[in-house]
C-alpha cells in the first residue's frame, strides 16, 4: 500500500509504522508500539544477561621460600576459588637474590598443580614475567 495509507491506517490505530526490511522491494513496514517493543527488548537483553556466567580470576601470592603449612592453606585458598567455580592465578614473586634459584618457585607451582589436579586444570603454564612466575588454572569442565 502507499505510504500515506500506511501512516494514516498506523495513526487511526495510535500506533507506529515501522520499517523492518528496507532493501526489499518494496520495503517492508509494519504498524507496531514502537515504545513497547523497544521495552520488550530490553528486558529480554536483561534476561539473556542474567543467564550468563561471569568468570573471575582470584589471585593467591606465594613466594619461594613458603613453609609447608602456609602452602597447604594457600592451596585451600585455591580450592575454594575453583569450587566457586573461578579461575585462580597462582603468582610466585621472587625477591632479591631469590631469582637466581627458580626451581625452588617451579617446584611449588608444581606442588599446588598436583595439589588441585584433581578439580582443576592447568590453563596456563608456570610463566616468568619480571620477577614473578605465574600459572592460571581453572576448573575440569563438567560433563
Amino acid at each position: 500500500m502507499p505510504l500515506n495509507e500506511a501512516l494514516a491506517l498506523a495513526e487511526s490505530q495510535q500506533l507506529d509504522l515501522v520499517e523492518v526490511s528496507p532493501t526489499a522491494v518494496p520495503p517492508v513496514c509494519r504498524i507496531m508500539d514502537y515504545g513497547k517493543f523497544k521495552y520488550q527488548q530490553s528486558k529480554k537483553l536483561q534476561e539473556a544477561k542474567k543467564k550468563q556466567s561471569h568468570v573471575v580470576v582470584k589471585e593467591v601470592k606465594l613466594r619461594p621460600k613458603t613453609d609447608e603449612h602456609d602452602l597447604q592453606f594457600k592451596i585451600k585458598h585455591v580450592r575454594r576459588f575453583i569450587e566457586e567455580g573461578n579461575k585462580a592465578k597462582v603468582t610466585l614473586v621472587f625477591r632479591g637474590r631469590e631469582i637466581t634459584h627458580m626451581e625452588y618457585g617451579v617446584r611449588a607451582l608444581e606442588r599446588v598443580a598436583s595439589e588441585i589436579e584433581d578439580i582443576a586444570v592447568i590453563e596456563m603454564k608456570p610463566k616468568m614475567e619480571g620477577r614473578s612466575m605465574f600459572m592460571i588454572v581453572a576448573p575440569k569442565v563438567k560433563k
